[in-house]
């Protein structure tokens, strides 16, 4: 039996205007706090911001290009929006960071509409709540990464088929079916066939374990087809007409063997995304547990009953499957997965809500206040002794105490007065402070970012863009720091280093001249062309000690040099 179309609560259009601007004001707030007061981090941040700087530098749309080197990782979407606002506002840290906190703010946006649609006014309110202030979510929204944009199209690609398959035929349900088509065409545009294998594979398992199949036709297959082709497909075309290589690289190396293969050098243990769900949805973790009993209730009996709830279930299970099973693991790949918790875990508080019984809350909030002594705990522990953690510098961590002694009180605060309030004031006072509570720690890890992130070389690669001429040599000695070419706007030689430069893709690179080893660098050193080289201060230590080298400093951070042959 299909599920019946629940009424939406409130169908005024004020009433949808009203929450949408209440939405956007606070997530549009809490995602664009403090956005580009810090620089862009070493990796892959530098990285997802150098690239769109160098198809605007090189008006090529069509080839991403690292270190001017031919780039076939990812398809164009993001570093297309990322390129298009620098054109906009600016080549800054706000304009590149500005593209995630956008597709967050989208994704929450687009989860309240579904889940309203799906159980009601206040689910979707509480389930765009619970989704913009889960951990992870928020820090993704201030990374410049891939898997943000990939997770509100995959999220939009689902959530259209669910809503699609409740409509009659007709207009709304032909809109729902393109919505899908469209959005799984984005996602393939941002991160790969995985845009619609996955998604695809989830609809396609509920249909077959949960009998669906009456309620999937229509689905406008024919023209739904030709729109995602129309929008998929030309940028696959002109890449592989441009480029010998691409083919290879993008479908057998990206696609096939990062997933079945440690080529990638990303493993991890089959529960490596289980830790990282748990933390990614603090303060809602402890709600999870009760929103999935109360969503599948009757359990196989009722599935017909609950076929929704079934669905944003397979949706967690099949996604969190698939990149256990896979052979490249990182922290944002599990990222999907939250809009369809978020609504799991939004609708069951919106019953509660209306309950108004506040003890249906009590295993949660003694969860909530559990994890928030945890955290506060460990914020003092980590300042206090750094020498516990790998990796934390004793000078990085006194930096860091203002800021995490703040973090935990809030933690303490809120860890306190949430079950308090739902105490004395009820369900909607004990919720309305965790939220304040994670927004204001949100707020405050903000401030503790610019220490978090591994040290730029952004002072240097302002020196050099001063200073250095058109035919002067600039080099990386035994590394390649992403962040400094995107604040210098130029491309730069490589000393016995690769990384992510993808130079078997490019003859034309690697016949340029720029990548050279340890001897063709101390021949050139002694040219009349000036070079400026960039190193970290343990790769120089050798050369620096070596007295038939002369060189002279031009900089220094507490990571980096910046030294040349000429004064």
């Amino acid at each position: 039996m299909a599920s019946p179309v629940l009424p939406d609560i409130s169908p005024s259009p004020v009433a949808w205007r009203r929450d949408v601007f209440w939405l956007l004001l606070f997530f549009g707030l809490l995602f664009g706090f403090r956005l580009g007061s810090y620089p862009l981090g070493a990796g892959d941040e530098g990285r997802y911001g150098e690239i769109p700087r160098e198809m605007l530098a090189t008006h090529d749309w069509v080839t991403p290009r690292l270190n001017g080197v031919n780039y076939f990782e990812k398809p164009p979407l993001v570093y297309w929006a990322v390129a298009t606002s620098m054109k906009l506002f600016g080549q800054n840290e706000w304009a590149v960071r500005a593209i995630p906190a956008l597709f967050a703010l989208g994704g929450v946006l687009l989860t309240y509409g579904a889940a309203r649609r799906l159980y009601g006014r206040m689910a979707g309110f509480f389930s765009a709540l619970v989704l913009g202030t889960s951990l992870l979510y928020f820090a993704m929204s201030r990374i410049v990464l891939l898997d943000m944009a990939m997770s509100v199209f995959m999220a939009a690609t689902l959530f259209c088929f669910l809503l699609g398959v409740r409509e009659p035929a007709g207009k709304g349900r032909r809109l729902l079916f393109y919505g899908l088509y469209a959005s799984a065409a984005l996602a393939t545009l941002t991160k790969g066939l995985m845009g619609f294998l996955v998604t695809g594979a989830v609809m396609f398992l509920w249909l077959l374990v949960f009998n669906q199949w009456k309620r999937l036709r229509p689905l406008y297959l024919p023209t739904g087809l030709l729109l995602f082709l129309a929008i998929a497909a030309p940028w696959h075309v002109l890449a592989a007409q441009h480029n010998e290589t691409w083919a290879y690289r993008y479908f057998v190396f990206e696609h096939w063997l990062r997933f079945t293969t440690p080529a990638a050098l990303r493993p991890g243990p089959w529960y490596y995304y289980i830790g990282i769900i748990v933390a990614g949805l603090i303060p809602w973790i402890g709600f999870l547990g009760p929103a999935v009993r109360d969503g599948l209730r009757g359990g196989w009996a009722a599935r017909a009953r609950n076929a929704d709830a079934w669905f944003l279930v397979t949706w967690v299970v099949f996604i969190f499957l698939f990149f256990t099973k896979s052979q490249s693991k990182l922290v944002p790949y599990i990222l999907p997965v939250f809009p369809a918790l978020a609504v799991v875990i939004g609708a069951w508080l919106a019953k509660v809500e209306a309950q108004g019984n506040p003890k249906l809350l009590r295993t949660g909030l003694r969860v909530f206040s559990f994890v928030c002594g945890l955290l506060a705990f460990a914020l003092c522990m980590v300042v206090m002794r750094p020498s516990l953690v790998k990796g934390m510098e004793s000078g990085s961590a006194l930096l860091l105490q203002p800021v995490a002694f703040t973090m935990a009180g809030i933690l303490v605060v809120g860890g306190i007065f949430a079950p308090w309030f739902a105490k004395v004031r009820g369900v909607s006072a004990a919720l309305t402070a965790m939220v304040v509570t994670m927004m204001a720690f949100s707020a405050a890890l903000v401030f503790a970012a610019p220490i978090l992130n591994k040290p730029s070389s952004k002072a240097l690669a302002l020196i050099v863009k001063a200073g250095a001429k058109p035919g002067d040599r600039v080099l990386h000695y035994h590394g390649f720091f992403h962040e400094f070419t995107f604040y210098a706007e130029r491309v730069v030689d490589l000393v016995d280093y690769k990384d992510e430069i993808e130079l078997e893709e490019d003859a034309a690179a690697r016949a340029s001249g720029r990548f050279i080893n340890e001897e063709e660098f101390r021949r050139r050193w002694d040219s009349p062309v000036r070079q400026w080289v960039v190193a970290k201060r343990r790769d120089v230590k050798a050369l620096f000690a070596d007295s038939t080298f002369h060189y002279h400093l031009l900089g220094e951070t507490p990571d980096h040099y910046l030294f040349s042959n000429q004064p």
